[in-house]
């Protein structure tokens, strides 16, 4: 997934088409994590929904932030403040987390797929195990 060729520079693109195709990355992520398990589809998506949701992407942020460089630093805070509330149910701190987080993804997908796949390698290696999850 990170070795797809740029086809727009990040630097022609605002914020929210970056949080946007971040967005799209993440769940991407997520699908192919969850393909390996054998499952049923309705299964599948409903734990790709419970990782892409708002909350869940601003605990990957925050797993993340001690890694974060200060220009990663920089474009999660610019997709933050780009955020807006978000939906009536949703934390408000949550969604500008989770557009920030899907801001800095967008921008590595483009720029850095090489320190993507890191990032992502790191939320692999440091994911909270389910108390039902085996050994």
């Amino acid at each position: 997934m990170a070795s797809v060729p740029a086809q727009v520079p990040s630097t022609a693109l605002a914020t929210s088409q970056l949080a946007w195709l971040g967005d799209a990355v993440w769940e991407l992520h997520q699908r192919l994590r969850h393909c390996r398990q054998p499952a049923r589809a309705a299964d599948l998506h409903r734990a790709v929904v419970a990782e892409v949701q708002a909350e869940a992407q601003a605990e990957a942020l925050r797993r993340l932030d001690p890694l974060l460089t200060e220009a990663e630093r920089r474009l999660v805070l610019r997709g933050r403040n780009q955020a807006g509330r978000g939906p009536r149910r949703g934390a408000p701190h949550a969604y500008g987390q989770a557009t920030g987080f899907e801001t800095m993804l967008g921008w590595l997908f483009l720029q850095d797929p090489r320190r993507l796949a890191e990032l992502l390698d790191h939320l692999e290696k440091t994911e909270p195990r389910s108390p039902s999850a085996s050994p």
